[in-house]
């Protein structure tokens, strides 16, 4: 089956839609990997050519293709237990500090956004981690996680919560034998028990506004921002930082990094990342 040719006019047009859509920097080595995510899309829809495929796109209404742009292109690369590090200070350092003080004037509602869920391995891997703190405390909280991304299609998968062995078994094993049952094909599938308090929700993460009405405690946006370029990357994290309360928390990937001149969060550890003093605290 002969290949799609991917002319530079071509190429230039879908770079430069789809950072400004979705704030994805593709450089020019990715032109391969574009033809290679894309021409099962051409085929499918009986387009002879890139060319037709960008009118194709200027002419759709609604988000539909659009979805099915970035779906093929954001590569969603994850798997469980991903820079355990994270989550170590997550459960040993991060949820102790937030619970202790939110215990204390008996506020206990606890909100814990995941901003780049993929098929769902880490939202689900935090789910666990807080029931495992909160233990049988937990149904006096109001927690709970929401997890979102770009990708529908990922979501879907995401929400499904059925997995192989070989990706759950990069978990420890103790949250392995207490939230995952086997399904029939071999794989594991996360519990209810988890699955009914994680919800999915799509968002494009360089709108200019986010819909939630109140900040988290903490946010993990792990190994997104790197596509962006500089300034979607400030954007960004402006935004993030908008939305998480004082004392509140921000992860980013290990590869990833804010620019500590203009960031207006504070730097803990590689990756980590904290918004000013903890509430109730004074600054002097």
């Amino acid at each position: 089956m002969a290949s799609f040719v991917l002319g530079e006019s071509e190429f230039r047009k879908l770079r430069d839609l789809i950072h400004r859509r979705f704030g994805i920097d593709l450089g020019p080595e990715k032109k391969d990997l574009v033809v290679t995510r894309l021409q099962s899309v051409l085929r499918r829809r009986g387009l002879p050519d890139f060319r037709a495929y960008l009118e194709f796109l200027e002419r759709s209404p609604g988000t539909a293709a659009m979805s099915e742009l970035i779906d093929r292109i954001s590569t969603n690369h994850t798997f469980f237990h991903r820079e355990p590090a994270h989550f170590d200070y997550f459960r040993q350092e991060v949820l102790p500090d937030i619970v202790g003080r939110l215990r204390a004037p008996d506020e206990k509602d606890l909100r814990v956004w995941c901003a780049a869920a993929s098929t769902g391995e880490e939202p689900y891997t935090l789910m666990m981690i807080l029931l495992d703190v909160l233990g049988a405390d937990y149904g006096s909280w109001k927690a709970g996680l929401l997890a979102t991304d770009l990708s529908s299609d990922v979501l879907a998968r995401a929400a499904e919560g059925v997995y192989s062995e070989e990706n759950v078994s990069r978990l420890p094993r103790a949250l392995r034998d207490t939230y995952f049952e086997r399904v029939p094909d071999g794989g594991f599938r996360v519990c209810a028990r988890v699955r009914h308090e994680v919800v999915f929700r799509r968002l494009n993460l360089i709108q200019d506004r986010y819909p939630f009405k109140r900040p988290f405690h903490v946010i993990f946006c792990r190994n997104v921002m790197i596509y962006f370029d500089g300034a979607t990357r400030k954007a960004v994290s402006d935004r993030l930082y908008d939305l998480t309360v004082e004392g509140g928390y921000l992860f980013v990937g290990h590869s990833e990094s804010l620019d500590r001149a203009s960031c207006r969060f504070e730097f803990v550890r590689p990756g980590v990342y904290r918004r000013g003093k903890a509430w109730g605290e004074r600054k002097r």
